[in-house]
């Protein structure tokens, strides 16, 4: 019997982790796992076309109190209908980015309303946490280099280098703050290193899923 198991992505631009989502995502599935692989945000049709609105037009089109309302809207939306019934099947899902980006992006290196986002998770994710949460960590400057050569037109890649400082900052602090479920990951290493150390955190999660 294997039980459900929710794994998040999160990290800055470029560190790789939508790469080693998609990694584990194939080796689960060999080993015989139902995967559900999906991200933020979206993940469902409605949640898309949040995204849209988020990712596109210049760096200010939105006040950070706003990012957060519509990551929620859309996390409600990915929750409703992509993520609890994939949990409810027994499902490993692997989600890159959720909750975590918010608090880094828009709460940390945005200076966003902590307090809002801890209200809108509490009601919104409730008891739906990851079980555990892969944080990438990696210069920015390293980062925006590799997000550059993969083309898009993403705003919060054309934010400022002191803002990714910032982001990185922030995701350190969540892993912090969460490392009962947080993993930092050394993501300057190569590919088939960091898939190591993801594949050595999930590990004893994977052997308390066949129990």
């Amino acid at each position: 019997m294997k039980r459900a198991l929710f794994i998040t992505f999160e990290g800055g631009e470029g560190t790789g982790k939508s790469t080693q989502a998609l990694v584990l995502a194939g080796k689960l599935r060999q080993l015989g796992y139902q995967v559900v692989a999906t991200r933020e945000p979206g993940g469902s049709a409605d949640a898309d076309a949040i995204r849209q609105l988020l990712v596109s037009g210049e760096t200010g089109r939105w006040s950070v109190t706003a990012e957060i309302l519509l990551n929620y809207a859309a996390r409600e939306s990915h929750l409703r209908h992509t993520i609890k019934p994939a949990l409810a099947e027994g499902a490993v899902v692997i989600c890159d980015r959720f909750a975590d980006s918010t608090r880094a992006y828009q709460g940390y290196a945005g200076e966003g309303d902590s307090q809002l986002i801890d209200q809108l998770d509490q009601n919104i994710v409730g008891e739906t946490q990851p079980d555990l949460t892969l944080v990438f960590d990696l210069d920015p400057r390293i980062g925006l280099e590799r997000a550059g050569t993969r083309g898009g037109d993403d705003r919060f890649e054309r934010k400022g280098l002191a803002f990714h400082d910032r982001l990185r900052e922030g995701y350190l602090a969540v892993a912090n703050e969460f490392s009962a479920r947080c993993t930092v990951i050394d993501a300057s290493g190569s590919k088939d290193d960091v898939a190591s150390q993801v594949w050595q955190a999930l590990s004893p999660l994977i052997e308390d899923a066949r129990q």
